[in-house]
């Protein structure tokens, strides 16, 4: 096992270029493709694709919320506290990559731009409290949680699939959660990766001390927290940029408007709602304005690739749609596939195209529409297809760096360090996967 992840390790750092690198090259390969297999003329290619960049507006501004929003609350000061208490309560080097494991996994699934921040951010206190604890599995340990995301609360592609308006509502209608997210199959699955993920962290965790690499804690020393006092205002203008009173109203004014839409119109949740939610939490978090203000503009630098990449995905997305690429790719599912192994076919598909999509949102985009007609055709659930895109993807993450990246930033570490630890995660569990796929669906 180790063997083969020592192999992965080198195979992705030597050859698996920057995530927009890829979407350059799917770009072209789409393009020519085209042009090669259709009817479409170069005219044609080059319509449809400058007819799709700016086709997704929308589903951009929302995923990036989605990342400043669990980042924002990632720093609030009573987070910060919550991982201190966790961090006092272990002692055992390889216990620690277990807690982190566990905890990231429920962060993750609950908001997954904030679990990922949070949870390098406890693996940092660990490794800055207990002796002989391998930091590389630490952080390796909060990626590994990250297989949750597309199964939470904040699951892109099946929130997507409930957002009036979404991408393949003409042909699929809206999905709603119920069909998704809290079906049983995906809450059975999501229960064995918390049981399953801290065990592989604390495996994969050296045993023998001349194995273990540490870090200097002084090279992790954070300035501590200053006690919270009372800013000094001199000025109207920073007397409401400090004022708790509009942090706590507007917070609860958003809190307010959720409780009132599901009590008239019964519980639902969609990006708007989820997105709305953590912001509003963030706000109430942080207190004042400025502080909340501080906190988004510091998530921000996250949001770089998808808007970045977004426009190029959307590009794809209609040369495929237009030129009739989609349909012959959907043509190859049926045939390939029947009712019983469709949704472990779309799985495997989605995690190869992970490799040069790196985002849910964007699988949602290139996937969606030339998986949802196929299972249509098959009879397969149209729940059932979505939810196979989104494990395909969050379980070929461990192999795929891209999301990795907000996390090593915090931990001061690169991917050659963890990649090993995460394709382990990666083997282990991949008949939890096919249990749910075959089994419970």
């Amino acid at each position: 096992m180790n063997l083969l992840a020592s192999f992965f390790t080198k195979l992705v750092s030597r050859y698996l270029p920057d995530a927009y690198v890829l979407a350059i090259i799917l770009t072209l390969a789409v393009f020519f493709s085209g042009i090669a297999f259709t009817e479409s003329s170069v005219s044609n290619m080059i319509g449809y694709w400058g007819d799709g960049v700016w086709a997704l507006l929308k589903f951009t501004m929302q995923m990036c919320i989605v990342i400043v929003t669990g980042h924002a609350l990632a720093s609030a000061r009573q987070v910060q506290v919550l991982m201190k208490k966790i961090t006092s309560l272990v002692h055992q080097p390889a216990m620690a990559a277990a807690v982190v494991g566990l905890f990231s996994a429920v962060m993750c699934s609950i908001q997954w731009g904030f679990g990922l921040i949070v949870s390098a951010l406890l693996a940092r206190q660990f490794a800055k409290h207990i002796k002989g604890v391998d930091y590389r599995v630490l952080v390796a340990a909060a990626y590994m949680g990250f297989m949750t995301w597309h199964a939470g609360l904040m699951a892109s592609i099946p929130l997507v699939a409930a957002t009036e308006g979404h991408l393949l509502e003409s042909m699929v209608g809206i999905i709603p959660v119920t069909d998704t997210i809290f079906t049983s199959y995906n809450m059975i699955l999501v229960a064995a990766l918390y049981v399953a993920i801290p065990l592989v962290a604390y495996s994969v965790h050296p045993r023998d001390p001349k194995a273990v690499v540490t870090i200097n804690p002084a090279l992790l020393a954070e300035d501590e927290q200053e006690a919270i006092e009372k800013p000094v205002c001199t000025t109207p203008a920073e007397r409401l940029e400090n004022s708790r009173i509009l942090g706590i109203a507007v917070g609860l004014l958003g809190l307010s408007y959720m409780g009132y839409l599901w009590l008239t119109q019964g519980f639902k949740l969609d990006l708007n709602i989820g997105n709305l939610l953590f912001l509003s939490l963030g706000v109430l978090f942080h207190g004042s304005p400025i502080s909340y203000a501080r906190a988004i503009k510091n998530g921000a630098m996250a949001t770089s690739s998808v808007i970045l990449q977004f426009p190029f995905y959307g590009g794809i997305q209609r040369m495929m749609d237009h030129s009739g690429l989609g349909e012959s790719v959907t043509k190859w599912f049926v045939d390939a596939g029947s009712e019983a192994t469709f949704p472990a076919l779309t799985f495997f598909a989605s995690a190869v195209i992970n490799f040069v999509v790196p985002s849910g949102g964007g699988h949602w985009i290139v996937q969606g529409p030339l998986v949802m007609p196929g299972a249509i055709e098959l009879g397969v659930d149209s729940g059932v297809a979505a939810m196979s895109i989104a494990y395909g993807d969050m379980w070929s993450n461990m192999a795929q760096p891209f999301w990795a990246l907000p996390a090593l930033a915090v931990a001061g570490l690169g991917i050659r360090d963890i990649m090993g630890f995460t394709i382990t995660a990666m083997v282990v569990t991949l008949p939890l996967f096919m249990f749910t796929l075959f089994v419970l669906v």
